[in-house]
């Protein structure tokens, strides 16, 4: 059964997850199939072509401000004319309101398109996100209308340059003006889109201490800050540096200084990461859907590439080792995009199970399937002009941003399966043992994971946190597998595929985790 990415798309969220009965009549299955076909054409006219040449020309610091390729510009231009950013935005700010899944499958086609475009309105996204749920209803006027129709864009300030995954050391500050204003002052950096011409104003979220601020990550704040003021003059803040990156070159990635910023405080003082996070788990899920992406992407080219290359007097698609890489593609993109699906649809507890697992899994995969990728083409693909070497570059920085892996390997341990004691997990099991005889054989071992490492102790969890996260993907993804070949049969051949061939690396996983104690002993030697 060959089937493009919007028919998968399409499948999933109208019979596999029932997105239209989800939605309360606000949109039927011939609606969901429109929009996703609409985003396809979108994607492929508007967005595809400029994938090649925006890398090769880059984003560029010129007299103090990023241009971006001019392709960019014309195409971001289309983008907000097309209304798009609005999908999922709040009604009363002009937006559609309609279901965060289908907000996945567009960010999968977008980013699939043009990667280093989709960052952009993916970060307005969860910036909207963020203001919708912590800002004050005068923020939300001010801010949401303009993001919502994309002519603002939004950032998240968080890193610096001693502050990575530990967000307890930022040194960021906030001195208050006595008039409900703020300034901001400190440097950022990692920022992506921080700076850019794509639109007249930037929305910067921005976390910061004020004066009286406790230590630690108790003590942080956040704040909103506009490259443009309201009064029309330019905010003190600007643009140091642009990194130089193994991938995504047109997407600018900023040093942000922030030099007496006016701001304004988003949601109460000191609880800054409790609404970051609102924009932060947005973020995740959306760079676990662009692992999928840069997975199909990589599998179109690669198919593309095998079905006209001939070795031996036929074509390389026809040679088992070749068949073989390309069927692992294949299950591993359709099983990571119908798990981040499920995500998206999910009940919030359920959805806070999921993320970390669809943020690292796919990401992860994601790197395997455009390394396959890469093989498949051969010598070419080591070479620019197949386009195969430039997915690997983009996808590699999935699995770090947006807390690497191995930190979501710890929220899962930590805050998701011990806050609730396993019950979400437990859960999720008893659905996928019940899906497939095959994955009835793998649940016991990863129940027997998740009863060791609620009992373990912090060190020795964390040994094998990585390894017990890597096993959840591979189970939960055939148990999507599984539940979707059980509704069109055609997606059989290739669940009987994963669940025979790729299922058995959870228990290598689970393997690798038992044997936690060799890494603490090393660490100890």
């Amino acid at each position: 059964m060959n089937t493009t990415p919007a028919q998968d798309l399409t499948f999933a969220l109208t019979r596999l997850l029932d997105l239209p009965g989800q939605s309360r009549g606000a949109l039927d299955a011939d609606g969901v199939a429109a929009i996703i076909e609409e985003c396809a054409k979108f994607c492929a006219e508007a967005l595809a072509p400029n994938r090649v040449p925006a890398d090769r020309e880059g984003a560029r610091l010129e007299n103090g401000r990023v241009r971006c390729p001019e392709i960019h510009r014309v195409a971001y231009r289309a983008w907000r004319d097309a209304g798009w950013q609005s999908l999922t935005a709040p009604e009363a700010h002009g937006g559609q309101g309609l279901p965060f899944g289908l907000w996945g499958a567009v960010i999968e086609l977008v980013t699939a398109a043009d990667m280093a475009f989709g960052l952009c309105p993916l970060l307005t996204a969860g910036a909207i996100e963020a203001i919708e749920r912590h800002a004050s209803p005068e923020q939300q006027a001010a801010w949401l209308p303009k993001m919502t129709t994309g002519e603002w864009t939004g950032t998240m300030c968080l890193t610096e340059p001693q502050a990575g995954s530990d967000l307890s050391t930022v040194r960021t500050r906030a001195e208050p003006l006595g008039d409900g204003r703020y300034l901001v002052t400190g440097q950022k950096i990692y920022i992506t889109y921080g700076d850019h011409d794509l639109t007249e104003n930037n929305l910067h979220l921005i976390l910061a201490r004020l004066p009286d601020a406790p230590p630690g990550s108790r003590g942080i704040s956040l704040f909103a800050a506009r490259r443009i003021k309201p009064d029309g003059t330019a905010n003190a803040l600007r643009c140091g540096g642009l990194e130089k990156k193994m991938g995504i070159h047109a997407s600018p990635t900023c040093i942000m200084l922030f030099e007496g910023a006016e701001a304004e405080l988003v949601g109460e003082p000191h609880r800054g990461l409790t609404a970051m996070f609102a924009m932060m788990n947005n973020a995740r899920l959306s760079v676990g859907i662009q692992g999928v992406s840069q997975g199909a992407l990589a599998l179109q080219l690669a198919e593309a590439y095998a079905a006209t290359r001939e070795q031996g007097g036929k074509p390389i698609a026809h040679h088992p080792d070749v068949a073989r890489m390309l069927a692992e593609m294949r299950a591993m993109t359709l099983a990571m995009r119908l798990l981040a699906l499920q995500a998206c649809v999910a009940e919030p507890t359920r959805l806070a199970l999921l993320t970390p697992i669809v943020k690292a899994w796919s990401t992860d995969r994601g790197v395997e399937v455009a390394s396959t990728g890469v093989q498949v083409h051969g010598g070419m693909g080591f070479c620019e002009d197949a386009g195969a070497a430039q997915v690997l570059r983009d996808v590699r920085i999935t699995p770090i941003y947006e807390g690497t892996n191995g930190i979501q390997a710890l929220d899962l341990i930590g805050r998701k399966l011990r806050g609730d004691g396993g019950a979400a997990m437990f859960s999720l099991l008893d659905e996928a043992e019940a899906a497939h005889p095959l994955l009835a054989a793998a649940v016991p071992g990863l129940r027997d994971a998740t009863n060791y490492l609620l009992a373990a102790g912090p060190e020795e969890a964390a040994a094998g946190a990585t390894a017990y996260l890597d096993a959840c993907g591979w189970v939960f993804g055939g148990w999507m597998l599984a539940r979707a070949a059980s509704l069109e049969p055609g997606y059989a051949p290739i669940t009987e595929f994963y669940l025979r061939r790729l299922l058995p690396r959870a228990g290598a996983s689970l393997v690798q985790m038992g044997e936690s104690q060799a890494l603490l002993d090393l660490m100890a030697a």
